[in-house]
Protein backbone atom coordinates (compact mmCIF):
# COMPACT_ATOMS: atom_id res chain seq x y z
CA UNK A 1 0.00 0.00 0.00
CA UNK A 2 1.64 3.38 -1.19
CA UNK A 3 1.80 5.83 1.68
CA UNK A 4 -0.37 8.57 1.58
CA UNK A 5 0.27 11.87 -1.20
CA UNK A 6 1.38 14.77 0.55
CA UNK A 7 -0.80 17.79 0.29
CA UNK A 8 -0.90 20.15 -2.42
CA UNK A 9 0.00 23.92 -1.16
CA UNK A 10 -3.18 25.24 0.25
CA UNK A 11 -5.45 27.60 -2.14
CA UNK A 12 -4.34 30.34 -0.30
CA UNK A 13 -0.98 30.34 -1.26
CA UNK A 14 -1.10 30.55 -5.35
CA UNK A 15 -3.47 31.94 -7.09
CA UNK A 16 -4.26 32.02 -10.91
CA UNK A 17 -6.02 29.00 -13.24
CA UNK A 18 -8.58 25.94 -12.25
CA UNK A 19 -8.31 23.21 -10.11
CA UNK A 20 -7.08 20.22 -12.44
CA UNK A 21 -8.66 16.42 -11.22
CA UNK A 22 -7.53 13.15 -12.82
CA UNK A 23 -9.23 10.55 -10.92
CA UNK A 24 -9.01 6.70 -11.30
CA UNK A 25 -7.49 7.13 -14.37
CA UNK A 26 -6.30 4.36 -16.43
CA UNK A 27 -5.59 3.58 -20.09
CA UNK A 28 -4.96 0.89 -22.68
CA UNK A 29 -4.56 0.31 -25.95
CA UNK A 30 -5.78 -3.41 -26.99
CA UNK A 31 -4.69 -5.92 -24.37
CA UNK A 32 -1.60 -3.60 -23.07
CA UNK A 33 -2.17 -1.69 -20.28
CA UNK A 34 0.17 2.07 -20.03
CA UNK A 35 -1.54 3.79 -16.94
CA UNK A 36 -3.32 2.07 -14.22
CA UNK A 37 -5.45 4.26 -11.67
CA UNK A 38 -3.51 7.34 -11.93
CA UNK A 39 -5.68 9.91 -8.97
CA UNK A 40 -3.79 13.75 -9.02
CA UNK A 41 -5.31 16.67 -8.09
CA UNK A 42 -3.96 20.57 -8.91
CA UNK A 43 -4.93 23.51 -7.02
CA UNK A 44 -4.94 26.94 -9.02
CA UNK A 45 -1.54 28.29 -10.16
CA UNK A 46 0.39 24.79 -8.74
CA UNK A 47 2.84 23.40 -11.17
CA UNK A 48 3.47 19.68 -10.94
CA UNK A 49 6.07 17.85 -12.53
CA UNK A 50 6.00 14.10 -13.36
CA UNK A 51 8.92 11.81 -13.98
CA UNK A 52 9.39 8.44 -15.09
CA UNK A 53 11.09 6.50 -17.69
CA UNK A 54 10.36 6.10 -21.01
CA UNK A 55 7.02 4.54 -21.80
CA UNK A 56 5.71 5.27 -18.67
CA UNK A 57 2.67 6.28 -20.20
CA UNK A 58 3.78 10.57 -19.13
CA UNK A 59 2.97 11.82 -22.46
CA UNK A 60 -0.33 9.59 -22.41
CA UNK A 61 -0.43 11.12 -19.67
CA UNK A 62 -0.43 14.85 -20.34
CA UNK A 63 -2.65 13.97 -23.90
CA UNK A 64 -5.82 12.81 -21.92
CA UNK A 65 -5.02 15.50 -19.35
CA UNK A 66 -5.21 17.89 -22.80
CA UNK A 67 -8.23 16.47 -24.26
CA UNK A 68 -6.24 14.99 -27.22
CA UNK A 69 -6.51 11.32 -25.85
CA UNK A 70 -9.72 9.55 -24.33
CA UNK A 71 -9.02 7.47 -20.54
CA UNK A 72 -10.41 3.89 -20.92
CA UNK A 73 -11.59 4.51 -17.38
CA UNK A 74 -11.30 7.47 -15.10
CA UNK A 75 -11.92 11.32 -15.57
CA UNK A 76 -10.31 14.42 -16.15
CA UNK A 77 -11.98 17.65 -14.94
CA UNK A 78 -11.69 21.22 -14.72
CA UNK A 79 -13.19 23.25 -11.41
CA UNK A 80 -15.61 20.33 -11.48
CA UNK A 81 -16.36 20.22 -15.39
CA UNK A 82 -15.70 17.53 -17.41
CA UNK A 83 -12.56 17.68 -19.94
CA UNK A 84 -13.83 16.04 -23.10
CA UNK A 85 -11.97 16.62 -26.18
CA UNK A 86 -9.68 19.47 -27.01
CA UNK A 87 -11.01 22.42 -24.57
CA UNK A 88 -10.22 25.76 -24.86
CA UNK A 89 -9.55 25.85 -21.45
CA UNK A 90 -6.22 24.25 -21.90
CA UNK A 91 -3.21 25.19 -24.28
CA UNK A 92 -0.04 22.77 -25.17
CA UNK A 93 3.12 23.06 -25.42
CA UNK A 94 5.23 20.12 -27.12
CA UNK A 95 9.06 19.77 -27.44
CA UNK A 96 9.23 21.23 -31.07
CA UNK A 97 8.42 25.07 -31.16
CA UNK A 98 6.09 24.13 -34.54
CA UNK A 99 6.45 27.69 -35.32
CA UNK A 100 4.69 28.37 -38.98
CA UNK A 101 8.05 29.50 -40.94
CA UNK A 102 6.27 32.15 -43.14
CA UNK A 103 4.61 34.04 -40.18
CA UNK A 104 6.52 36.60 -38.11
CA UNK A 105 7.19 35.82 -34.29
CA UNK A 106 4.10 38.34 -33.45
CA UNK A 107 2.10 36.70 -36.25
CA UNK A 108 2.99 33.18 -34.39
CA UNK A 109 2.27 34.08 -31.61
CA UNK A 110 -1.61 35.93 -32.60
CA UNK A 111 -2.51 32.28 -33.56
CA UNK A 112 -3.03 31.38 -29.69
CA UNK A 113 -5.16 34.10 -29.15
CA UNK A 114 -9.28 34.20 -29.90
CA UNK A 115 -10.27 34.21 -33.50
CA UNK A 116 -12.65 37.20 -32.61
CA UNK A 117 -10.95 39.29 -30.61
CA UNK A 118 -11.33 42.60 -31.25
CA UNK A 119 -8.00 44.30 -32.79
CA UNK A 120 -7.14 46.66 -30.32
CA UNK A 121 -6.95 44.00 -27.72
CA UNK A 122 -5.56 41.69 -30.00
CA UNK A 123 -2.45 44.20 -30.63
CA UNK A 124 -2.53 44.87 -26.71
CA UNK A 125 -2.05 41.26 -25.91
CA UNK A 126 1.13 40.23 -28.50
CA UNK A 127 2.43 43.20 -27.01
CA UNK A 128 2.35 42.18 -23.68
CA UNK A 129 3.29 38.75 -24.19
CA UNK A 130 6.54 39.96 -26.38
CA UNK A 131 7.25 41.87 -23.68
CA UNK A 132 6.75 39.26 -21.40
CA UNK A 133 9.30 36.64 -22.77
CA UNK A 134 12.03 38.92 -23.99
CA UNK A 135 11.35 39.08 -27.86
CA UNK A 136 9.82 43.06 -28.27
CA UNK A 137 12.70 43.45 -30.73
CA UNK A 138 11.91 40.36 -33.05
CA UNK A 139 8.70 41.03 -33.45
CA UNK A 140 8.94 41.06 -37.22
CA UNK A 141 11.77 38.22 -37.04
CA UNK A 142 10.85 34.94 -39.03
CA UNK A 143 11.40 31.98 -37.36
CA UNK A 144 14.66 31.33 -39.43
CA UNK A 145 15.67 34.55 -38.04
CA UNK A 146 15.91 33.30 -34.15
CA UNK A 147 17.92 31.01 -31.85
CA UNK A 148 15.90 27.92 -30.93
CA UNK A 149 15.56 29.78 -27.22
CA UNK A 150 13.75 32.62 -28.78
CA UNK A 151 11.65 29.92 -30.87
CA UNK A 152 10.83 28.26 -27.28
CA UNK A 153 9.48 31.43 -25.72
CA UNK A 154 7.72 32.00 -29.07
CA UNK A 155 6.22 28.84 -28.65
CA UNK A 156 5.46 29.54 -25.06
CA UNK A 157 3.89 32.87 -25.21
CA UNK A 158 1.55 31.67 -28.13
CA UNK A 159 0.24 29.08 -25.43
CA UNK A 160 0.07 31.68 -23.07
CA UNK A 161 -1.47 34.03 -25.84
CA UNK A 162 -5.70 33.27 -24.62
CA UNK A 163 -5.24 32.95 -20.89
CA UNK A 164 -5.54 29.43 -20.42
CA UNK A 165 -6.83 28.24 -17.23
CA UNK A 166 -3.75 25.16 -17.69
CA UNK A 167 -0.84 24.66 -19.61
CA UNK A 168 0.49 21.09 -19.95
CA UNK A 169 3.97 20.74 -20.86
CA UNK A 170 5.12 18.05 -22.89
CA UNK A 171 9.58 18.45 -22.13
CA UNK A 172 9.39 21.89 -23.59
CA UNK A 173 13.15 22.32 -23.44
CA UNK A 174 14.49 19.45 -24.27
CA UNK A 175 15.73 20.66 -27.55
CA UNK A 176 17.81 23.38 -26.47
CA UNK A 177 21.52 23.22 -25.26
CA UNK A 178 21.99 23.18 -21.38
CA UNK A 179 22.65 27.19 -21.37
CA UNK A 180 19.57 27.98 -22.98
CA UNK A 181 17.76 25.19 -20.92
CA UNK A 182 18.60 27.19 -17.54
CA UNK A 183 17.28 30.14 -19.15
CA UNK A 184 14.01 28.87 -20.51
CA UNK A 185 13.68 27.43 -17.00
CA UNK A 186 14.08 30.72 -15.19
CA UNK A 187 11.87 32.70 -17.88
CA UNK A 188 8.91 30.22 -17.12
CA UNK A 189 9.31 30.47 -13.56
CA UNK A 190 8.90 34.66 -14.32
CA UNK A 191 6.07 34.10 -16.76
CA UNK A 192 4.11 32.01 -14.28
CA UNK A 193 4.81 34.38 -11.58
CA UNK A 194 3.02 37.49 -13.67
CA UNK A 195 0.85 35.45 -15.49
CA UNK A 196 -0.14 32.31 -13.01
CA UNK A 197 -1.58 29.35 -14.21
CA UNK A 198 -2.30 25.76 -13.17
CA UNK A 199 0.78 23.75 -15.11
CA UNK A 200 1.40 20.45 -15.60
CA UNK A 201 5.21 19.67 -17.26
CA UNK A 202 6.42 16.20 -18.23
CA UNK A 203 10.40 15.89 -18.01
CA UNK A 204 12.96 13.35 -18.12
CA UNK A 205 15.29 15.91 -15.76
CA UNK A 206 14.96 15.60 -12.06
CA UNK A 207 17.04 18.85 -11.99
CA UNK A 208 14.48 20.43 -13.74
CA UNK A 209 11.74 19.08 -12.10
CA UNK A 210 13.19 20.61 -8.70
CA UNK A 211 13.81 23.99 -9.97
CA UNK A 212 9.96 24.52 -11.24
CA UNK A 213 7.83 21.98 -9.33
CA UNK A 214 5.64 22.74 -6.24
CA UNK A 215 5.45 18.90 -6.21
CA UNK A 216 6.39 15.82 -8.42
CA UNK A 217 4.92 13.08 -9.66
CA UNK A 218 7.42 9.43 -10.52
CA UNK A 219 5.09 7.36 -12.73
CA UNK A 220 5.77 3.58 -12.61
CA UNK A 221 4.52 0.07 -12.70
CA UNK A 222 4.76 -1.70 -9.78
CA UNK A 223 6.77 -5.41 -10.41
CA UNK A 224 5.23 -7.75 -12.19
CA UNK A 225 1.48 -5.41 -12.78
CA UNK A 226 0.53 -4.23 -15.73
CA UNK A 227 0.50 -0.25 -16.66
CA UNK A 228 1.99 2.81 -14.75
CA UNK A 229 0.67 4.19 -11.61
CA UNK A 230 2.00 6.84 -9.21
CA UNK A 231 4.94 5.65 -7.44
CA UNK A 232 5.78 8.79 -5.26
CA UNK A 233 4.28 12.31 -4.84
CA UNK A 234 6.87 14.42 -2.95
CA UNK A 235 6.51 18.20 -2.04
CA UNK A 236 9.70 20.28 -3.29
CA UNK A 237 10.79 22.47 -0.61
CA UNK A 238 11.41 25.88 -0.56
CA UNK A 239 9.18 28.78 -3.24
CA UNK A 240 9.95 29.25 -6.66
CA UNK A 241 12.96 30.18 -7.39
CA UNK A 242 15.04 28.17 -6.02
CA UNK A 243 18.60 27.63 -4.66
CA UNK A 244 19.76 25.57 -7.86
CA UNK A 245 22.91 24.08 -5.41
CA UNK A 246 20.86 23.52 -2.66
CA UNK A 247 21.75 20.56 0.13
CA UNK A 248 18.05 19.95 0.71
CA UNK A 249 17.57 19.39 -3.02
CA UNK A 250 20.66 17.54 -3.74
CA UNK A 251 19.08 15.12 -1.24
CA UNK A 252 15.77 14.94 -2.57
CA UNK A 253 17.46 14.28 -6.25
CA UNK A 254 18.95 11.61 -4.61
CA UNK A 255 15.85 10.32 -3.39
CA UNK A 256 14.28 10.54 -6.85
CA UNK A 257 17.04 9.03 -8.83
CA UNK A 258 16.77 6.11 -6.51
CA UNK A 259 13.31 5.86 -7.53
CA UNK A 260 13.68 6.11 -10.81
CA UNK A 261 16.14 3.01 -10.53
CA UNK A 262 19.03 4.96 -10.82
CA UNK A 263 22.19 4.11 -8.52
CA UNK A 264 22.55 7.65 -6.57
CA UNK A 265 26.07 6.88 -5.73
CA UNK A 266 26.94 7.03 -8.96
CA UNK A 267 25.71 10.94 -9.65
Amino acid sequence: MPAPAPAAPSVGELDGGAQLSIHALSRSFGDRVVLRDVDLDLIPGELVAILGASGSGKSTLLRIAGGLDAATSGTVTLDGRPVTGVDPRIALGFQEPRLLPWRSVADNIALGLPPKLPRAERNTRISELLRLIGLTDFAAHRPREISGGMAQRTSLARALARRPEVLLLDEPFVALDALTRLRMQDLLLSVLDEAPTTTLLVTHDVDEALQLADRIVVLGADAGAAGARIQQLVVVPGSRPRDRGSAQLAELRAQLLGALGIDRHAH
